[in-house]
């Protein structure tokens, strides 16, 4: 039997698109953002700033900031009386100060949008939006303004959100 160049390739292409798939991140995978700053700590950020997952997944934020401490803070009222910006029922969660190379995991189960902060660094957007599953497609599910209750969103934490519609588009935004 004679195999032609054609079959061999589509073989090939077959196996390396196999290969390929058992690349993609599982659900218990997790996925990492980074805390990262300039070196004279002028500005700092979140990157990813916006990122899509499948419920179930694990997000890991990694501080490789060296000059800063920075937190991964959920928008909810148990958490300094901040205004509700994750899915009504999902788990607030609180990473407390992380210093250079520390590190704090969640697992995300409720679809929805999941709006976060640095507690110290807020007030120079450092803020990021993680949306789980697919989201409601109600204007709610998209959160641009201040939200009901809570002490105010400072307007540049605001401006720095990636909308919702971009972060589906991408499945990943990183900052400017």
């Amino acid at each position: 039997m004679t195999i032609s160049r054609r079959q061999v390739l589509r073989i090939g292409g077959g196996l390396l698109a196999g290969l390929a798939w058992l690349r993609l991140p599982l659900a218990a995978e997790a996925v990492e953002i980074r805390m990262q700053g300039n070196a004279d700590g002028s500005q700092v950020w979140f990157n990813p700033i916006g990122l899509r997952i499948e419920p179930g997944q694990t997000i890991r934020w990694i501080n490789l900031d060296p000059g800063n401490s920075h937190t991964a803070t959920a928008y909810h009222p148990k958490n300094f009386e901040r205004p509700l910006r994750i899915p009504e029922g999902a788990e607030p969660w609180n990473s407390d100060y992380l210093l250079p190379n520390e590190s704090f995991s969640v697992t995300l189960k409720d679809e929805g949008v999941y709006d976060f902060f640095c507690v110290p660094h807020e007030h120079a957007g450092m803020v990021g939006r993680i949306i789980v599953g697919q989201p409601d497609r109600s204007p709610a599910a998209d959160p641009s303004g201040q939200a009901a209750g809570g002490e105010p969103i400072p307007e540049i934490a605001l401006r720095a959100f990636p909308s919702v519609a971009e972060i589906m588009r991408h499945g990943i935004v990183r900052p400017a």
